[in-house]
């Protein structure tokens, strides 16, 4: 029979296999992790198992393992619980790594386990809180604020001691806590929301104050919300890779992950009642979560884009193939460092030409099969943020806008070319692209319809004359929107 990944057979694994660098057994739990998947096992464990391998000779800094609770689904608590919570992390490089994480040391499924959660919650010991739920799971509106229609946070205010929310969860816990007089535990959102801990933090008092007034009171003078920023590729856990554990380590692990070697994150340095020793482990601590963000979006997002499209256009299929493609790497570069690159204010003591170097590499990365199609999605929503801040700036200063140009125009000829084959769309505004695209006769007023476009496209730049000069050459110079007139339309830029 096959051994499974558990503390038992942690000793037999390969040397090659790198395991926890300290003594499990005596550190304690310290924070509740609300939607523990891939990338919260991919990510923050790993930064916190590193924080308490640094710290295993500290006893004042050892107490901060996790409690890993699943709001809806018990796949994970059924996967880890029989591995004690350890799980393998396959770092996806020109070579490949393979380490045991081990900070997780309580895995729970909220639905089957309230009492747990919420006792997990109030537990003197419990000092910090983080969430990774997507954007949606936060129950917020359009504007950003607590939507109190939404099903979950109706029943919440109905039964606050029996919530199904995160928000309504981490009210709960702190609603007990200030009931007997303990300190509020920091709440720290790593999800991929621009402002994440303004966001939670208003939501949050929202919440506590329609159950409380003195309570919501009391979540916004003590307890802290950092922003966030995060960062590293993680593709889904298939069969291939628990094959691949279980031939290099010799043992059978259920739930392993994957991500790229590159990892970041970025937190505001604003905490109420202390953190592991993150910051020797990698993460970095600031004011200025924003300018991180930022150099993010245009640095890193804005040229994802630009692959899907153009990419797409040229028949590549993934951001690896893109990059081994000489015309769209040298594009992608030259976007990168001449246009993008003068428009992102560094961080303090932020190297940012090193930081795009480090993009440029990830993209040519061949163990990530990070597809183009994916990327190209919601492309009307991605683009006013990766690239119009760009062209705006760009033109503002009397600059070429080009080579940003050329990246819109090409969003403009996938749209059209999904409209004449039939094919679908994963954007928010599908049926009005797909309609504009099935107008489109490949000429200049093909431009025009887009720009009509005003969710997307604001008046003052839709109407800016070098912007819809720009955008018509581009658009031109794509052609029939082919592989050939894509390659050298790049080339020529």
């Amino acid at each position: 029979m096959t051994p499974h990944l558990s503390p038992d057979t942690l000793p037999t694994l390969p040397q090659t296999v790198a395991r926890p660098g300290y003594d499990r057994a005596v550190c304690g739990i310290g924070i509740v992790h609300f939607g523990p998947g891939a990338f919260h096992r991919a990510h923050q464990a790993v930064y916190t198992d590193d924080a308490l391998a640094l710290e295993a000779n500290n006893p004042e800094n050892r107490d901060w393992t996790i409690s890993a609770v699943s709001l809806k689904s018990p796949g994970v608590r059924d996967a880890l619980v029989p591995q004690d919570g350890l799980y393998t992390l396959v770092t996806l490089d020109r070579t490949i790594g393979h380490r045991v994480i081990g900070s997780i040391r309580e895995v729970l499924c909220a639905p089957e386990a309230q009492d747990q959660v919420l006792n997990r919650l109030a537990d003197p010991a419990t000092r910090i809180v983080t969430i990774t739920v997507t954007e949606k799971g936060y129950c917020l509106t359009a504007a950003g604020e607590l939507d109190t229609s939404h099903p979950d946070i109706v029943h919440d205010l109905a039964h606050p001691e029996t919530p199904i929310s995160v928000i309504g969860y981490v009210v709960a816990g702190l609603r007990r806590r200030r009931a007997v007089g303990l300190p509020p535990y920091t709440v720290i959102s790593c999800d991929n929301m621009t402002d994440n801990g303004r966001r939670l933090g208003r939501a949050t008092a929202q919440y506590a104050a329609a159950l409380d007034a003195d309570l919501g009171a009391w979540v916004r003078e003590y307890v802290a919300f950092p922003s966030t920023m995060v960062d590293s590729i993680t593709p889904a856990t298939d069969d291939a890779l628990r094959q691949r554990v279980l031939d290099v380590t010799g043992v059978a692990d259920a739930w392993p992950i994957q991500r790229e070697a590159f990892t970041q994150w970025v937190i505001e340095d604003r905490f109420c009642n202390g953190r592991p020793a993150w910051d020797k482990a990698g993460v970095i601590l600031t004011s200025d979560v924003g300018a991180f963000g930022l150099a993010k979006l245009r640095l890193l997002n804005g040229p994802h884009s630009a692959l899907a499209y153009l990419g797409g256009l040229a028949g590549v299929e993934t951001v690896a193939d893109a990059m081994t493609t000489p015309e769209l790497a040298g594009f992608l570069e030259r976007l990168m460092l001449q246009d993008v690159l003068p428009t992102v204010m560094p961080p303090a003591g932020y190297d940012l030409a090193r930081y795009a170097g480090q993009i440029l590499e990830r993209f040519r990365n061949p163990a990530i099969r990070h597809l183009l199609a994916q990327i190209a999605w919601d492309g009307s929503q991605k683009l006013p943020y990766r690239l119009f801040g760009v062209i705006e700036e760009r033109l503002a200063q009397g600059l070429s806008i080009s080579r940003p140009a050329l990246v819109v125009a090409s969003w403009m000829h996938f749209v059209r070319r999904r409209a004449t084959e039939g094919a679908g769309l994963t954007d928010p505004l599908a049926p009005t692209l797909l309609d504009i695209g099935a107008r489109c006769d490949g000429t200049r007023a093909d431009v025009d319809r887009f720009l009509a476009l005003e969710v997307m496209f604001a008046p003052a730049l839709a109407t800016d004359t070098r912007f819809r000069a720009a955008l018509t050459d581009a658009y031109a110079r794509l052609g029939d929107g082919g592989r050939d007139a894509v390659l050298a339309a790049v080339a020529a830029l």
